[in-house]
């Protein structure tokens, strides 16, 4: 596959290529171009100039051609589905739900794009400006380096680049090394559908280099990133020294707190979808499993039974649930993780294994307040870990001591005491008897302290991929 720069499928000026492999099977799936500086830079500067081009269609017909793309994403759903699986190692019909979000996400951004209307500050609001009159409007910022993590790439292509275009600005996907070929092919789907040339391009190749470049170059004004805390302060870095604008989502331990009162049935359920989608690879996965020490047994034995229903198996089948990580690197990293809880007091009641890039769905009980797992450490990996606490305060404290805040949940029938363990906890988002793993298109999303800066979603992106712009009407009345 190839890299899709100024309106053409090109390859690397070197002609370097990396293999992207199944992490299920170990088999190429394909190559993508190993991404030169040259070809970088030549990319950032066709962006500069197409987006001139691009910011001075209008908006309706913007979003028609985003209604074009997503009639070519319907054509080609499940070629688009199949390789998102083969590379990531999703089930397969987690990887049609994914595709599937496209529109529902395009066709958001599209519509309020059509609404982003300045305002007026009428004469006379102030003192001394009775005769003038101030309006204001939305601007883009110009070329916007959109950076995808491997974990959820369309869904993170709809959040960054829809946004981006209908503001007028130019796109440059810098996706995941480990599976950049669905975003290869949605972004020349959007050449296809009409996108100005060079107004959208894809980068490919290791972030060390590839995204290390593109962040650097003064004419990227923009970073929207998703990522881990460490790429993204690195990220920071670089961007301060042209004063670029940065969006970060960064990483999350989630507590998952279960109150006395809590309904266990309801937060095993919850349990299932808040750790075990995707395999544990989410951003806003319930991590730290907080339970009253009176509701703990059955907490953990019905969790162990119902994890057990699930199947684990190669991603390609129907039936699979749960399939492998990224990369056996990656399923090498959880399971020493899980070794390192048991070390400092936890006690593995399932799972624990691993083969290759699988990591069987893992319970750990009995995990001291003073673990790694329970701090800061992020497991991005099927692993319930279980720490229990004695009072609400003790569970908050626990929660809030962590350097992550992306987001929480609590569960309890008491709607008060709901509202004051959300209002205590130090995160972005809060689920009242739901797991953390929530995240719709219209919500903003995103984390406080090192989760990230910014948030995402048809609420706000916006205000993250456009710069307001004053223009006084001086003594006018």
């Amino acid at each position: 596959m190839k890299m899709f720069i100024n309106g053409a499928s090109v390859d690397a000026s070197n002609g370097e290529v990396i293999e992207v492999i199944n992490p299920a099977t170990g088999a190429v799936v394909d190559t993508v171009p190993a991404a030169t500086k040259e070809d970088v830079d030549l990319a950032v500067e066709k962006a500069a100039a197409a987006q001139k081009i691009w910011a001075d269609v209008p908006v309706y017909e913007k979003a028609e051609i985003m209604y074009r793309f997503l009639e070519l994403v319907e054509k080609n759903k499940e070629d688009l589905a199949q390789t998102l699986s083969q590379e990531t190692g999703k089930p397969i019909t987690e990887a049609r739900a994914e595709i599937g979000n496209i529109p529902i996400a395009f066709k958001a951004f599209s519509e309020k794009a059509k609404h982003l209307y300045g305002e007026t500050i009428p004469a006379g609001m102030e003192a001394g400006q009775d005769k003038h009159v101030l309006i204001t409007k939305r601007e883009p910022i110009g070329v916007i380096a959109c950076v995808i993590p491997f974990n959820f790439p369309c869904d993170l292509f709809d959040q960054k680049v829809a946004p981006t275009l209908l503001a007028g600005n130019a796109a440059i996907v810098k996706p995941s090394t480990d599976n950049p070929l669905t975003l290869c092919k949605l972004t020349a789907l959007l050449g296809e559908a009409g996108v100005t040339p060079g107004a959208v391009q894809i980068v490919t190749g290791r972030g060390s280099k590839v995204g290390a470049w593109l962040c650097a170059n003064k004419d990227v004004h923009a970073i929207t990133l998703t990522g881990s805390t460490e790429v993204g302060i690195e990220t920071a870095r670089t961007a301060a020294d042209h004063l670029a604008h940065i969006a970060l989502e960064l990483g999350g331990n989630d507590a998952f707190i279960v109150l006395e009162d809590g309904d266990v049935d309801l937060a095993v359920e919850e349990l299932i979808w808040g750790r075990m989608y995707n395999t544990g690879q989410v951003c806003c996965a319930s991590k730290r499993f907080l339970i009253h020490k009176n509701r703990a047994e059955e907490f953990t034995a019905k969790a162990v039974e119902r994890i057990k229903q699930l199947k684990q198996g190669m991603p390609a089948e129907e039936s699979t649930q749960i399939g492998c990580l990224i990369s056996e690197k990656a399923a090498i990293k959880v399971e020493e993780q899980i070794k390192l809880t048991v070390e400092q007091g936890g006690k593995v009641i399932l799972g624990g294994t691993r083969d290759g890039a699988f990591i069987a769905p893992t319970v750990i009980k009995d995990v001291p307040k003073t673990a790694d797992v329970a701090v800061d450490m992020e497991i991005f990996g099927p692993v319930v870990p279980i720490i229990t606490f004695e009072t609400v305060e003790e569970a908050i404290e626990i929660a809030n001591g962590s350097k992550f805040g992306l987001c929480g949940c609590v569960f309890t029938e008491n709607m008060k005491t709901a509202m004051k363990v959300c209002n205590a906890l130090e995160c972005g988002g809060t689920i009242i008897n739901g797991a953390s793993f929530f995240r719709s298109f219209e919500m903003p999303f995103g984390g406080y302290k090192y989760s990230g800066i910014g948030t995402e979603g048809v609420m706000s992106t916006f205000d993250e991929v456009t710069r307001t712009k004053t223009i006084v009407l001086k003594n006018i009345i």
